[in-house]
């Protein structure tokens, strides 16, 4: 007698607990269903940064110090179909042999789909100390009439698809265009790095 109660027991026991499986794993299933449709919709596709245009004016280095102002055009091309993007907040610093040069900040913007966005930067350096050896490599590449110069850009966006918002992201574009001092103009388009 006893033992044709407690398997009565076991199995209520194990009834309920299987059931909260299936539902979990159908839920599970259900969801991947659903992002994989979502991404087949909306097909992401990475903005592309591109630096067309830069020069530099005032140029003048002397005892280390560095004053300068740098000019950069920034294209940035969204090309989906359905999303568009929020920039909340940009930073951009201009840097040589990691060391930071000039700092700018970019006021918030929204991007739309299939829309080519431009970004006149302006970095202005004033008397910023550079390490004796960075400024001697910064004056060698000066003499050779083109310099090394990189553009690093960091900014917090939110995707767009429909109605829906994503939460903001942290998206970071590296370019490392390279400028003809003899023309004071990048001597050609340059493609950026972007992470996200």
């Amino acid at each position: 007698m006893p033992t044709s109660t407690s398997q009565p027991s076991q199995a209520a026991t194990r009834s309920p607990i299987r059931l909260i499986c299936i539902i979990l794993l159908v839920l599970f299933v259900l969801l991947g269903l659903a992002v994989l449709i979502t991404w087949l919709v909306v097909r992401p596709k990475r903005i592309i940064y591109t630096i067309e245009n830069s020069s530099i004016q005032n140029l003048n280095l002397t005892n280390d110090h560095l004053s300068a102002t740098f000019y950069f055009t920034i294209r940035s091309y969204n090309p989906n179909k359905r999303a568009s993007f929020y920039y909340d907040s940009m930073d951009a610093t201009v840097n040589y042999n990691d060391q930071n040069l000039a700092f700018a900040a970019v006021q918030p913007f929204y991007q739309r789909k299939r829309n080519v966005t431009r970004l006149n930067l302006e970095f202005v350096a004033r008397s910023t100390a550079l390490p004796s050896a960075v400024s001697k490599d910064f004056l060698l590449e000066k003499s050779t009439g083109k310099v090394q110069l990189d553009v690093w850009l960091k900014a917090r966006i939110r995707y767009k698809v429909g109605a829906w918002k994503s939460r903001r992201r942290t998206m970071r574009i590296s370019c490392s265009p390279v400028l003809d001092f003899n023309r004071f103009k990048n001597l050609k388009r340059t493609y950026c790095a972007t992470e996200l």
